[in-house]
């Protein structure tokens, strides 16, 4: 008798994923005040708020106690869904699990586990400097390579560095890199680039159309996009707390 597990008998199987997800850094931990904010944005951009998973940084934030479970009533009520907490100390992380929510370590608690693994010289500037070398030359040795149409419903990645697309990216479709986005055609779907949190990355299209184009999780939707742009071959950078989108060249 085979020892192999039938197939049919298999309901599922863990794999690693990558999946586009929005950050609502959180500057304050006032409900109402959040809530405020959310009806404005919703009158700016009606359909981001459509069933949109979010994850609640809270990193900003002092109080080692939130109203978190406030704070996403008002997210639902506005058609954002929680989906899980970045930051703060062991209350907001039980509260987030009592919640149903999943839980992820601030962002400088993970830079700090990376640079700990090179070992004690780590707490060096020198050692920070040769673990940003090294980052750097694997992102780009990961660049990826697609050619063809990315086409809808398509999702095309590169987990660890730029993505060039040699070829146009349809209505529908998606493209998403650790580091920069090239598209050698027209970007009309969506373009999601420093998807770990790289602020220098860019987009660079020669057509732009999209429609929704995001850098480092700061986003901008084709209402949001002036209409003289459009058409153009473009290139999209976060400058100054906000995405810049100018023509390229």
């Amino acid at each position: 008798m085979s020892l192999n597990a039938n197939s049919a008998d298999i309901a599922f199987t863990f794999k690693g994923g990558m999946l586009p997800m929005t950050v609502m850094e959180l500057s304050s931990a006032d409900p109402e005040q959040i809530r405020s904010q959310l009806a404005g944005k919703l009158s700016q951009s009606p359909a981001f708020f459509q069933h949109t998973p979010v994850v609640l940084s809270v990193e900003k934030l002092d109080e080692p106690h939130l109203a978190l479970e406030r704070i996403c009533a008002v997210c639902r009520d506005h058609k954002l869904l929680p989906v899980a907490v970045r930051g703060g100390a062991e209350p907001v992380r039980q509260s987030a699990w009592a919640l149903g929510l999943g839980w992820f370590a601030p962002v400088e608690e993970g830079r700090a586990r990376l640079l700990e693994s090179v070992g004690p010289a780590a707490v060096s500037e020198d050692a920070v400097e040769e673990v940003d070398a090294a980052d750097q030359e694997m992102v780009a040795v990961a660049t990826r390579l697609f050619r063809g149409t990315v086409r809808s419903g398509q999702q095309v990645s590169a987990s660890e560095g730029d993505l060039v697309v040699i070829g146009a990216v349809n209505a529908g479709a998606e493209v998403l890199a650790a580091g920069s986005i090239h598209v050698y055609g027209a970007l009309r779907g969506r373009a999601l680039a420093g998807i770990h949190g790289n602020t220098q990355a860019g987009i660079y299209c020669r057509e732009l159309e999209a429609e929704l184009l995001s850098v480092a999780g700061n986003y901008k939707r084709l209402e949001d996009i002036d209409s003289q742009l459009l058409g153009r071959a473009t290139e999209v950078h976060f400058t100054q707390e906000q995405l810049e989108i100018k023509p390229l060249g």
